[in-house]
C-alpha cells in the first residue's frame, strides 16, 4: 500500500482553483500518475483530517518542447479535484490565496 506522501505530490494554487475552492469547496491537486480515486480520497481524509464527498482525476497529456534543433517532450501528470464535504474547511494553507 502506498503512504499518502506519495500519493499526493503538491497543491495546485491557482485562480481557477482557488475560484472553485471558494464558490463550491473544491481543491485541487497533483497526484501520481498511478493514483486511483479511492487512493487520492484517503491520502486527503488521512493527511487533512477533513471529509471528502467526491474526487474527480484529469490525466494532463504530454506537451511537445523544442530547444533549438532538438526535440522533445514535456511529461504528462495528474491532477485530482476534491470536493470536501458540507461541514468541512479546507486546510489553511489554501485559506487566503
Amino acid at each position: 500500500m502506498k503512504s499518502p506522501q506519495t500519493i499526493l505530490i503538491r497543491p495546485l494554487q491557482t485562480e481557477k482553483t482557488s475560484a472553485q475552492q471558494a464558490a463550491s469547496g473544491i481543491i485541487c491537486f497533483e497526484v501520481a500518475r498511478d493514483a486511483n480515486k479511492i487512493e487520492v480520497r484517503r491520502a486527503v481524509e488521512q493527511l487533512f483530517s477533513i471529509k471528502v464527498r467526491e474526487v474527480r482525476i484529469v490525466t494532463m497529456k504530454r506537451k511537445p518542447k523544442n530547444l533549438g534543433r532538438y526535440r522533445g517532450f514535456r511529461p504528462g501528470w495528474r491532477k485530482a479535484y476534491v470536493r470536501l464535504a458540507a461541514d468541512q474547511k479546507a486546510p489553511e494553507f489554501f485559506q487566503g490565496v
